[in-house]
Parts: C-alpha cells; structure tokens; sequence
C-alpha cells in the first residue's frame, strides 16, 4: 500500500483535516498539534475525533503523523527551554491519545555549543521523563541536515538518543529526504547504500515514516532547505526510486514541500503515478 499525504493545517479540528487530506486524493497526513512557531492548542472535541475516525474509515485514512512545534529544543543549554519542551512533550503525548495508535514526530533539537553528547544525553533525559508504559504513540525522532548546531544529522547520533531511551519500544525514526541528502547521504546515486547504512546503524524496523521533499541544496550542504519534488537537486528518477523501495513499502510518506493544497494534489497524483509505474 502507498501511503502519501502532505502537512494539512488543524485548523477547524480533527474531521476538517480528514477532508482536506481526502480532497488532496491523500490517504495519510501530517499536522502540527499546536502553533509551530509556539505553544498554544486548541481543546480536542471529542465528538469531532469520533466523526473523524468514522470518517477515515471510510477513506482508507489509517496513518497520521502529528509533528511537534519547532519551538521545542530538548537539549538547550537553558533550563527554561528544556522546561518548556518537557511540558510541550508530556501534554502532546497526552493529547495524542485520542488518537490512540499513531505517530508522533519531532526534531531533536540544537545543543547550541554544549556539544553532541551532551545533546544526546539531554534529548534522552526528557524522554525519559515523560515517555509512559501505557501510552500508545510511537514518537519519532527526525533526521536531520546537521546545520548548525543541530542534533540528528548523522544516523549515528540517532541511534544513541535510542540506546538511552529506557521505553525503547515506544520510539522510531522520520526520515526527512531533504534533510539527509543535505546531511550528505547519496539519495541520487546509491539509494540502496544509505539504506543499508540505516539498517546497519538505526534498524529499518525503527523506521517508521518519511518526509518526502526535494532540497535547493547540493548533497552535503548542512542546510535544510525544502524544494518542490520536481524543482530541487534530487532527479525525478531519483524521488521515485524512493517511494518504490521495497524496504519503505507501507510507510506513510509526507511532503513538507512549498506548496498550496493544488501544488500538494499535483504532487500526490504525481507521486502515485511514480510508485505505480516502474
């Protein structure tokens, strides 16, 4: 099954995202669950998560990744940061159970000059803190492009948050395609290779969605910038060797691409046409 969506934005709640995706012709999406530049939410209904459960259902919706704000920073050298990220992670994890089941995504942060291990030892702690035995979210940590201070950028560093988290069952991975190939993996010439790599270091089994974007950027650039699936660096051929891997068959892939919702049907349909047409 091809999973494909795009970011839908939450507002007007749980069933207008159902529809937006449905409209899109998307079968999975992502969302934020609060302001992405800050902290507010909005209160769940519980009568609209009904209609919209109902109403995935109906549409073959199975799968959607909620994405934490960008504001959230596990392992910043200021308390207050870390405070906040830690009750932005608890009450989304909380929040998430509405929709029992699902994924949650986040970045893991900059360490912002205490260096990589430090990082890795901080993101972990707050995992720690508020990953519950009985809660059934599967939170995901992204990769990265490794720009500057960032946390994430090799799939190594990935793998040891994993290593300290004591749930570790309760965790997976978001492979971000820009994000990598900035980071320097060869998505255009050895697809397979950083697969395997991944297998190697991370475990395929941990990998549990992918942000599908192109980037403006050469392989290497440690800059993270999103492209238009046929405007960026990476080929057309090469995006759609992705969405045919084998190995990433079932995954829900998301486009964070620059785009309004006609550009996002474009590339939905677009990107069918690539998984069904070898």
């Amino acid at each position: 099954m091809f999973r494909i969506g795009s970011h839908i934005s939450s507002a007007g709640g749980y069933l207008a995202m159902g529809e937006r995706a449905a409209a899109l012709g998307a079968n999975t999406f992502a969302f934020f669950t609060r302001n992405p530049r800050g902290g507010a939410s909005k209160p769940i209904d519980p009568d609209d998560v009904r209609a919209f459960q109902d109403f995935c259902r109906e549409h073959g919706i199975d799968r959607i990744v909620a994405h934490a704000p960008y504001t959230l920073n596990p392992c910043a050298d200021k308390e207050n940061v870390r405070e906040f990220a830690r009750m932005i992670l608890a009450d989304d994890l909380q929040r998430m159970e509405a929709t029992p089941g699902q994924l949650y995504n986040f970045h893991p942060g900059s360490h912002v000059g205490q260096g990589i291990k430090i990082g890795i030892e901080k993101i972990a702690e707050l995992l720690n803190e508020t990953l519950l035995p009985e809660m059934t979210t599967t939170v995901l940590l992204e990769t990265m492009s490794g720009k500057g201070s960032e946390v994430g950028g090799r799939f190594e560093e990935l793998r040891e948050i994993l290593d300290r988290v004591n749930l570790g069952e309760k965790m997976g991975v978001c492979l971000d395609t820009c994000h990598v190939w900035d980071a320097g993996y060869d998505l255009e010439n050895d697809l397979g290779g950083v697969l395997t790599e991944f297998d190697r270091v991370v475990g395929l089994s941990r990998l549990r969605a992918i942000h599908l974007n192109n980037s403006l950027n050469a392989r290497g650039s440690r800059k993270d910038r999103h492209a238009r699936i046929t405007e960026g660096t990476l080929s057309l051929e090469a995006i759609g060797r992705i969405v045919r891997h084998p190995a990433l068959e079932g995954l829900p892939f998301i486009l964070e691409t620059p785009n309004d919702e006609a550009g996002y049907a474009a590339e939905i349909a677009l990107l069918k046409n690539l998984h069904d047409n070898s």
